[in-house]
């Protein structure tokens, strides 16, 4: 989920969809990256798909980073291997930075997807602007965080489920000392929350519930009774992004993701704590008043990102961007 949508808006979303991961709902189809390449940063490979799909010398490799010789039953180590990318390699390819020992910093990206004109849906929903590698993508994302940070709204909007152990990513996970499964933080002022959502009350991990210090105590109540644990952030009733960002690294989590909604992801970009962005660009046009991915008033001086990394697939342009 990219951006705050309606309860019938959640990426994917197709007739006869069953739910596969966390929040993501999809069709009953197997979900793979075919033909995907790398654009971004320009390698020997880069270069060899530009020109007829060969390449010379054995450093020459197919995105997913796979040469002939190394798959079993192909021939011609220097030609490029056409295959899907494995999970493995996706979760390689978005990585979080290297921690530093002793004191790591934490490391805070949001995902969302856009149309070419600036839709962060259309008709309520993502899913008409989204595809199978988006999700597949999303899906990966959500598998390498310590926690996820999302919007009160969201939550309320779209029925949140507490994230699931995948067992893809299990042996990762224990390697990088990670729970079994990523942490649901929500962002809430009111806490008007439904408390008695299986989010709050049989996660595989306690559900997180970031306010500020002024929260009514009777709300605070309710969210500790259902098994979520309340961190403080703020010193008012509302929830100040960079002492949010400390208050879950000084919890360990330092591997964050947000996937909004816009109010969330406009907050994070004003207070500077968002350190990338993962956008889909998707090659679709809207039109109509769709909101964009991000929300809230304008920043003095627009926030310059550097692109690290971009891939392609059908046409869909996968940016990672951090910040200069």
């Amino acid at each position: 989920m990219h951006s705050e949508r309606g309860p019938a808006s959640v990426r994917g979303l197709d007739p006869g969809a069953v739910v596969e991961d966390d929040t993501v709902i999809h069709a009953k189809r197997r979900v793979t990256l075919h033909d995907m390449r790398r654009l971004f940063p320009v390698t020997d490979e880069t270069a060899a798909q530009a020109f007829g799909g060969t390449a010379q010398g054995e450093g020459v490799r197919r995105a997913t980073g796979v040469r002939a010789a190394d798959v079993p039953g192909a021939h011609g180590g220097s030609a490029l291997v056409d295959r899907e990318w494995s999970l493995a390699e996706l979760a390689a390819a978005y990585a979080y930075p290297e921690p530093v020992a002793g004191a790591p910093r934490p490391w805070l990206r949001a995902n969302m997807v856009s149309s070419l004109d600036g839709a962060a849906q259309h008709d309520g929903r993502s899913q008409p602007i989204s595809s199978a590698a988006d999700m597949r993508i999303f899906g990966t994302l959500r598998a390498l965080a310590d926690v996820i940070v999302v919007g009160a709204e969201t939550v309320r909007q779209e029925g949140y489920r507490p994230a699931r152990a995948r067992a893809e990513f299990a042996d990762g996970r224990k390697a990088a000392g990670q729970a079994p499964a990523p942490v649901i933080a929500v962002v809430s002022a009111s806490l008007e929350l439904d408390f008695s959502l299986p989010l709050f009350t049989s996660p595989l991990v306690p559900t997180l519930v970031l306010t500020g210090a002024a929260a009514a105590a009777d709300r605070v109540a309710a969210a500790e009774k259902a098994g979520a644990t309340v961190v403080i952030a703020g010193e008012g009733t509302g929830v100040e992004p960079a002492r949010a960002v400390a208050a879950l690294a000084g919890l360990g989590h330092t591997r964050l993701l947000t996937e909004g909604g816009p109010r969330l992801l406009g907050q994070l970009i004003a207070d500077e704590v968002l350190d990338e962005l993962c956008l889909t660009v998707s090659p679709m046009l809207t039109a109509g008043d769709a909101q964009r991915i991000a929300g809230g008033p304008s920043v003095e001086v627009p926030h310059r990102f550097e692109l690290a990394s971009l891939l392609e697939e059908a046409g869909f342009l996968f940016g990672r961007y951090r910040r200069s």
